[in-house]
């Protein structure tokens, strides 16, 4: 990827959402798996959907007007109601995309919030989601000031939640090796950014040579654009979208 665009994560060490690394599921049949009749499996599915989608929800639902304790509230609920209504079985795939599914639902949701009087707390008082209010307003917090819509932030939010999930898989195949220690002194070179250590001073510390340093380093970017371009197509109906959606998330952080 560009390195103009490849901005620093704040939460690299965050819970990742689905299982990535082999991408076993697309978010289509993740999301139908939650709306079936097993609720062991429903709550897990959920889970994986809710650890990557939720701060882009979030930070929807609070550039949308709505104070800390409601935008939590309001999360908490979205994601519950899209498992417990199935919404996937009853709506059209948005042109097979899941980031324009996932931002319809949220919109149609919160005009129906504002439409309702709701006789008790959000949820009936059970939790599908368990949210680290703290963490939430503060990642919000340092959003930009500026005129972006509620819109672009969840687009933008939505980008950075699918590269932490690409990074997390990355991760683990290193540290599954034993290589953990590695792999955080290689990835700045993923960014393109200065590293504090040279790679011949990496090469030092590990018994390579400079050139299996540059090899590793050659390897290690081909891996995460395989991964990328994989989680790209999990969250699309038709692999062949997967490069107009990759193309959309370019110009989103680019932008």
């Amino acid at each position: 990827m560009p390195n103009n665009i490849m901005e620093r994560q704040q939460h690299d060490d965050r819970p990742a959402g689905a299982a990535i690394g082999t991408f076993p599921t697309t978010h289509w049949s993740l999301l139908a798996a939650a709306g079936a009749a097993d609720s062991l499996q429903a709550r897990a599915a959920l889970a994986q959907l809710c650890g990557s989608y939720w701060y882009p929800v979030y930070a929807y639902v609070r550039r949308a007007g709505h104070d800390p304790h409601n935008a939590q509230d309001l999360t908490q609920e979205f994601f519950a109601r899209l498992i417990e209504k199935n919404f996937v079985a009853s709506t059209v795939q948005e042109k097979g995309r899941f980031r324009s599914f996932l931002l319809i639902a949220v919109k149609r949701f919160l005009v129906n919030e504002l439409e309702r009087v709701q006789a008790q707390k959000r949820g009936g008082g059970t939790q599908l989601l368990s949210l680290n209010a703290e963490d939430a307003e503060a990642r919000y917090q340092i959003e930009p000031v500026d005129e972006m819509s509620a819109d672009r932030i969840y687009e933008r939010r939505w980008a950075f939640a699918l590269l932490d999930e690409v990074m997390n898989a990355l991760r683990r195949e290193y540290t599954e090796d034993g290589k953990d220690e590695l792999f955080d002194l290689l990835k700045a070179f993923l960014y393109g950014e200065k590293s504090a250590v040279s790679q011949a001073e990496i090469g030092i510390r590990f018994g390579l040579s400079e050139s299996a340093v540059k090899s590793t380093v050659h390897r290690l970017r081909h891996r995460y654009r395989e991964l990328l371009h994989e989680a790209v197509a999990q969250t699309v109906v038709n692999r062949v979208d997967v490069e107009d959606e990759l193309r959309h998330l370019l110009s989103v952080l680019s932008g």
